[in-house]
């Protein structure tokens, strides 16, 4: 018998909700973006961002239900990103996910949103198997992390100030390209030559696994400074190139140094930062040359979407992973510290477990 999971998303600017069957079926997946209303402030802002889930939401859940094609009562579980993200926006998907487990009498299953993200490739390739690596890297996060088995990550390497989608955002904002700021240089750069502006690479202290950006943030910044002063044009594409293989190529570096020390033959990567082209076509060329499996979520799953949620939720089903009505957003939730994970395990009437 199926395990149906609806699943909803509103740790940002998206809100989403979606159904899936056994883990890997995605039945429905529907995502209302916000990046329009917030693209006239350069960047998300957060009550903006609360009061449009909360007039989208229901909406949303009754068109992934009508896709799918089933009704409440067809729910085994209702699961719901608690962390980390906004805490407005994350209280305005948990408090429905609660009403709606609570009436249907079905499980709760709190989800953290990198393990979702990490979990959406499980829904472009059900068969993957521990051990793997996996590089998260978003507008809020990069991290890179080891997975065992199922619910046990480490974090091996992390940005220290500028996660690499913050960057992203930071530098086409100072360009004036507009927001959001990842797919506007990827798009640019294409026309770019990378070579043409050096920039630097910060690649820490020797044998660190960490990142950070803030320095080539800055590099970016005062090269256009430089530029305006002398009353030079500045070759945006060319910018956006170097940019954003200074960028890539340290991702890349401390994710196959990462693969080397820990004998990891399989790579994954996730977050919204993964749409990035280059990042992709780069990432699998350079690990294939090292006989390394790289996998790659399909663009729509890279951004933040509730069927990446669902994934993760049926995981945590199997194990009786259930979480309290007392659940709470959680805005700093880091990476394996599930707040509830082990403390509780539901006994509904309806769990299949």
């Amino acid at each position: 018998m199926s395990v149906i999971v609806l699943a909803l998303e509103t740790s940002c600017d998206e809100t989403s909700a979606a159904v899936i069957a056994d883990g890997s079926k995605i039945l429905s997946n529907i995502i209302s973006s916000q990046v329009d209303v917030h693209c006239k402030f350069g960047g998300v802002v957060p009550e903006v961002a609360s009061r449009k889930h909360l007039e989208l939401l229901n909406l949303v859940v009754d068109e992934a239900l009508a896709e799918a094609g089933m009704g409440f009562k067809d729910l085994d579980a209702v699961a719901v990103t608690y962390g980390p993200g906004l805490v407005g926006a994350l209280l305005v998907g948990v408090s429905a996910a609660k009403a709606y487990a609570y009436g249907l009498d079905v499980p709760l299953i709190g989800v953290n949103h990198l393990e979702g993200h990490i979990y959406a490739n499980f829904l472009e390739h059900p068969g993957l198997s521990f051990p793997f690596l996996c590089l998260v890297v978003s507008g809020g996060h990069t991290d890179l992390v080891l997975a065992d088995k199922h619910g046990s990550y480490r974090v091996i390497g992390k940005t220290r100030d500028d996660a690499a989608g913050e960057a992203f955002d930071k530098v086409a904002r100072t360009m004036g390209l507009g927001y959001p700021g990842g797919p506007l240089i990827d798009r640019l750069a294409l026309s770019g030559d990378p070579s043409a502006i050096k920039l630097p690479k910060a690649y820490l202290e020797k044998g660190s696994l960490d990142f950070s950006f803030s320095g080539l943030k800055s590099a970016v910044i005062n090269h256009l400074h430089r530029a305006a002063q002398r009353g030079k044009e500045v070759d945006k594409a060319d910018l956006a190139a170097g940019f954003q293989k200074a960028v890539v190529d340290v991702l890349i570096d401390k994710t196959l140094e990462a693969a080397r020390e820990t004998g990891v033959s399989t790579i994954l990567l996730a977050g919204g930062v993964a749409a990035n082209a280059r990042l992709r076509a780069d990432l699998a060329k350079r690990a294939g040359d090292e006989s390394l499996r790289v996998m790659i979520p399909p663009l729509v799953l890279c951004t933040d979407n509730a069927a990446m949620i669902a994934c993760t939720a049926y995981y945590k089903y199997l194990r009786g992973a259930f979480a309290p009505l007392t659940l709470n957003a959680v805005p700093d939730l880091k990476l394996g510290e599930d707040r509830y994970e082990g403390n509780f395990r539901g006994t509904l009437s309806r769990c299949k477990v």
